[in-house]
């Protein structure tokens, strides 16, 4: 079946047992992340939480129907998560979605998955599973989104306060969650203690979004100016750590671009394809820029050494920065070339 992230949301709060998987598809990785984080609230916290990488569905496709029928060691609630699936793993939904039984509900986030592939095809003309597109809101929609955040919190945002915070956060759900939080806990706000937020509340607290200073980093790897790309990246590290953050907004950057090239390789119109995905508005012009720069190819590599760079920042025996340094330069460079 299909689904829209605010239909799906409140599903995810209160799973229904005959829903076996939620696939969440399409660029908006935080968006994903935050509606298979309510799965995992739902679920509570002491639930046993099973992990699988989409790759390694495909040498063992049967695993997946194995643990969503399994019984929890210590007899509690369970559930699986599937990171990075691909299409790859289309016989493991399959057989998950034919199994006889199945007690433990799947959350899969799968940024690469087109909305035409054969995997969200298939979730999505069954009874039993949800798939969900994830896309990042427009300037309007990022507004009302920021709007029943700040509700959900006790708070009631000014038209213009949503405004700020939808452009200055570039529409990514989670760093508007993450400064609606901040300004509840400012205002001691509670949905049962609602407090009123408007422009000097988010001066008060200077909600400046810290993620946005990223966003010239990225701006720099994703228009080939290498040189700028390091000197950005060099600024960020000496006001803190900032690797693996970037390397993932940059991922999610190039995962939405390769979307979108593959669509125009197919033969689709660059200005169609930028409006079906709800560009934000103040990027409509860089991303077109953007497309008309990189290949396919060049977006695939360029995804997998970043991914391999955050691998191996996150491994703690490594220098973070410098590699986080080098791989954005590189990125940069091989654009222009």
């Amino acid at each position: 079946m299909k689904a829209k992230p605010d239909t799906l949301g409140p599903r995810l709060d209160k799973p229904a047992p005959d829903i076996r998987l939620y696939l969440l598809h399409g660029p908006d990785e935080a968006g994903a992340a935050e509606l298979a984080q309510r799965l995992a609230r739902a679920m509570g916290p002491e639930a046993e939480r099973i992990e699988f990488e989409g790759s390694g569905l495909k040498a063992r496709p049967g695993a997946l129907a194995d643990e969503a029928a399994s019984l929890s060691l210590f007899g509690g609630a369970r559930y699986i998560r599937v990171n990075a699936m691909g299409e790859e793993s289309l016989e493991a939904v399959t057989l998950l979605l034919s199994a006889e039984r199945a007690g433990n509900p799947v959350v899969a986030l799968a940024p690469s998955v087109k909305g035409t592939g054969k995997l969200v095809k298939l979730v999505s003309a069954v009874s039993n599973a949800y798939e969900c597109a994830c896309y990042v809101p427009d300037a309007q929609a990022a507004g009302r989104l920021a709007t029943a955040l700040a509700r959900d919190h006790g708070l009631r945002l000014s038209h213009e306060a949503a405004e700020r915070l939808a452009v200055a956060s570039g529409g990514d759900r989670a760093i508007l969650a993450r400064e609606i939080e901040k300004l509840a806990l400012f205002l001691d706000a509670a949905p049962d203690q609602p407090r009123d937020a408007g422009l000097p509340a988010l001066d008060a607290i200077g909600a400046d979004l810290g993620e946005a200073e990223m966003f010239g980093a990225i701006a720099a790897i994703v228009g080939g100016d290498a040189a700028t790309a390091g000197a950005e990246v060099a600024a960020l590290e000496a006001g803190g750590n900032h690797s693996v953050p970037l390397l993932r907004m940059t991922v999610r950057k190039l995962l939405s671009l390769a979307e979108m090239r593959a669509e125009i390789d197919a033969g689709g119109r660059p200005a169609d394809v930028i409006e079906r995905h709800r560009v934000f508005f103040r990027e409509k012009q860089p991303t077109m820029d953007a497309l008309r720069r990189w290949s396919a190819p060049q977006l695939a590599r360029a995804i997998d050494r970043l991914r391999q760079t955050e691998r191996a920042t996150m491994s703690g025996a490594s220098a973070g920065d410098v590699l986080t340094a080098n791989v954005a330069v590189a990125a940069a460079r091989s654009v222009r070339r």
